[in-house]
Order: structure tokens, then sequence, then C-alpha cells
């Protein structure tokens, strides 16, 4: 190998190095902006309500079916 290629092979690694060290950092803040997002959203739903149903219903599960 020449220098000029050891060189060039240097640089190569050394920006392949930063870009993935970038794209990381991109999808961390990406990844907590969603969670906030969605931490609002669930933050922001009325809370529930008991359904209005006859008090004998949900008793029995029905395995033949």
């Amino acid at each position: 190998m020449e220098v000029n290629q050891i060189a060039q092979l240097a640089t190569s690694l050394a920006t392949t190095t930063t870009n993935q060290a970038i794209g990381i950092a991109v999808m961390k803040k990406a990844m907590d902006v969603q969670a906030s997002t969605a931490t609002a959203m669930l933050e922001a739903l009325p809370p529930a309500t008991g359904a209005n149903l006859p008090p004998h219903l949900g008793q029995n599960v029905n395995t033949t079916a």
C-alpha cells in the first residue's frame, strides 16, 4: 500500500465513525421526542370510566366455543 492509500483509508474510517456517531445522536434525540410525545398523549386521555354493564356479565368464560 502506498502512503496516499493509507491516508485515504484513515480519512475514510474517521469519516465513517463520525457519521455513525451523528446518526446515533440524531436517533436518540428522535426517540426522546417520541417518548415525550407519547407521555403527553397518555396524560391527555380522559380517565377510564366503568362500563354500564350488568353485574353478571364477565363471570364465566365459554371454553367450548
